[in-house]
């Protein structure tokens, strides 16, 4: 049975020359008469999400409108809860206005089952409604829903660390702010605490938080940082470097200070490959991935999105057992080519890599798109 609401919209002025009793009089009662029914899936529907797949349309979820009897604009939410949950901590998988219908990504089904819950490559029932509502008015929600089977892949990777950048014509982006900067590598340790240890050009340069933005930046000088949180906040001094050659900077944006030093790089090698191998790679023990080397500083190497299971990895050099870099601690840390150096941990998920031969430094940042 259809649910029959009345919704009064009474906007109420604080302008006493607007407002008469006449004015209420006329003011319009908007009734609803039907609330909005899903139509499509069919109830019962078995979604199997692969990783391979997130950008992809899991399925068009249609529905009937919500009538009133004015001509208002409706929003509808299409929601979803575990099986038989009363929908107060329901996800949302899509909203729109006024349009009966929404396609679902695959990777937003596949997270909205892990955050109800859902555990990794486990079926398990949800159910999905929807929500329809006016500006000013009480939600209306469907009488029915449908129950559909997920069963999602690994999801997002717990991660809770910034990252930062350099710019300013000391570094490889010169003062571009989202033109491949260069990132700090972040201490397994410490947080807080970051470093690069690299080639830089005389000139001068800062750090930023987020890439096309002048702001979160630090500057400083004579050891000390400081903070611009807003591009509304003064600009801080550059760090500054004297001439072309290499140095280790460190900074720690809780003590907010920093250094900055010559490194003696004279004795590096410098190889012709650098790659990751491992369990947890396309290649598993048998072949290198190839990360991409930096044209400015030839011992900075990244790879682009790159998919990656639960397993370890190694990074390695010249495709070959000789020189490789292992550590313990998953993220971030600081490779050692000792022998029975330990392998990296990694969780599925699909991360951009960088890694500096210098130090064997490495950054693992998961979760991209």
């Amino acid at each position: 049975m259809k649910n029959i609401y009345k919704i009064l919209f009474a906007f109420v002025s604080v302008l006493a020359v607007s407002c008469n009793a006449d004015d209420v009089e006329d003011r319009p009662i908007i009734e609803a008469v039907n609330t909005p029914e899903l139509i499509a899936p069919e109830s019962g529907k078995t979604f199997v999400l692969d990783e391979d797949n997130a950008a992809a349309v899991a399925d068009r979820f249609v529905w009937s409108s919500a009538k009133y009897s004015d001509n208002v604009v409706v929003t509808y939410t299409l929601l979803m809860d575990k099986k038989d949950g009363d929908f107060t901590e329901a996800k949302t998988l899509a909203t729109t206005s006024n349009i009966t219908q929404a396609e679902v990504l695959v990777r937003d089904l596949n997270q909205a089952a892990i955050d109800l819950g859902g555990e990794t490559e486990v079926a398990a029932l949800y159910d999905v409604k929807v929500m329809s509502s006016v500006s000013g008015g009480v939600p209306m929600t469907s009488e029915s829903l449908i129950s559909i089977s997920v069963t999602p892949y690994s999801g997002r990777v717990d991660y809770d660390f910034e990252e930062w950048y350099l710019v300013g014509d000391a570094s490889v982006a010169g003062w571009n702010n989202n033109n491949g900067n260069q990132i700090l590598f972040r201490s397994a340790t410490n947080p807080k605490e970051y470093k690069f240890t690299g080639f830089f050009k005389a000139g001068a340069f800062k750090t930023i938080k987020n890439l096309g933005n002048w702001a979160p930046m630090y500057g400083g000088a004579d050891g000390s940082l400081v903070y611009r949180g807003t591009e509304a906040d003064p600009d801080p001094a550059s760090f500054v470097i004297a001439a072309d050659g290499f140095y280790t900077f460190t900074m720690n944006i809780e003590t907010l200070t920093y250094t900055l030093v010559a490194y003696d790089a004279s004795a590096a090698a410098t190889y012709s490959t650098v790659g990751i191998i491992g369990s947890s790679t396309a290649g598993g023990w048998d072949a290198s991935t190839a990360m991409t080397q930096s044209t400015f500083d030839a011992h900075i190497w990244s790879l682009g999105v790159t998919p990656l299971n639960n397993g370890e990895l190694k990074f390695r050099a010249n495709d070959a057992w000789d020189v490789s870099w292992g550590a313990s601690t998953p993220f971030t840390g600081v490779g050692s080519t000792a022998g029975g150096s330990p392998n990296i941990p990694v969780e599925k998920s699909k991360y951009v890599i960088y890694f500096n031969d210098l130090d064997g430094s490495y950054l693992m940042i998961p979760n991209q798109e």
